[in-house]
């Protein structure tokens, strides 16, 4: 077999350049591109990688935020409830007062108006009573009216103290006051039962009338008095009565 050499060096000389100018204009650029879109999918990843990274972080964030919502919530709903707890048992504390206070006041209203009542009851018998005593005594006359009292007043004047006894012989004018003027000698029974019962005493007896006496003979004189009329009676009963209805009064409730 016959190898041309020259035929081959030329052959061989086409496939280096062919081969130099691949490299330089095919394979150079198409390594560079593969190069440059190699750098661009790393960066895509690289970026990828710190998106997902930030996502990440991210979601972590508004989990912890969620869990401090959710507790801020549930703090403030117990706040709330103890407020509203606080805000009901005050409340019903002053509703309480509220109700105790109107109890009291309607029982005191309730107290006040029963003796008002008994008051009026009191004074309306009374004063009946001292209607009845006028018409009674109208028939029977002064005379009558002040003889059934002098030995009574005697006997309140004996069992008097020396000391206040002697009051009525010290002090000047007594005064010897009846429903109405009393014949003369009514007036000297009246001295002498006076003069008796302050064992010789030398009292200026005064005469003078007063209706609300009614009945009996009072004595009176700057230092005090000796009443022993029916007038006085009624007094002492009545504030006999007034005293026991004070004293008995029961709590009056209301519910």
């Amino acid at each position: 077999m016959h190898i041309d050499w020259w035929t081959l060096a030329f052959q061989t000389a086409n496939v280096l350049i062919l081969i130099w100018l691949l490299a330089r204009f095919l394979f150079r650029p198409v390594m560079e591109m593969v190069e440059s879109r190699q750098h661009e999918a790393d960066k895509l990843l690289t970026d990828a990688a710190d998106a997902r990274r930030e996502a990440e972080q991210t979601r972590a964030g508004l989990e912890s935020a969620r869990t401090g919502i959710a507790d801020e919530r549930h703090k403030a709903i117990a706040e709330a409830r103890a407020g509203a707890d606080a805000a009901r048992t005050a409340l019903i504390a002053h509703a309480n007062e509220e109700i105790a206070k109107l109890r009291t006041d309607a029982a005191s209203a309730v107290s006040r108006d029963r003796a008002a009542m008994e008051r009026a009851v009191i004074e309306h018998a009374r004063e009946l009573a001292l209607d009845i005593a006028k018409r009674l005594l109208s028939r029977i006359g002064p005379t009558a009216a002040v003889d059934g009292f002098l030995p009574a007043l005697s006997d309140q004047l004996e069992a008097l103290p020396p000391h206040e006894r002697a009051r009525f012989t010290d002090a000047g004018d007594v005064e010897v006051v009846t429903a109405a003027p009393l014949p003369d000698e009514t007036r000297e029974r009246v001295r002498q039962t006076v003069a008796a019962a302050l064992a010789g005493g030398t009292a200026a007896l005064v005469f003078r009338t007063d209706p609300a006496v009614i009945a009996g003979v009072e004595l009176r004189t700057r230092h005090g008095a000796v009443r022993n009329s029916w007038r006085n009676d009624l007094d002492e009963i009545a504030a006999a009565l007034e005293g026991a209805n004070t004293t008995n009064a029961a709590p009056v409730g209301v519910s």
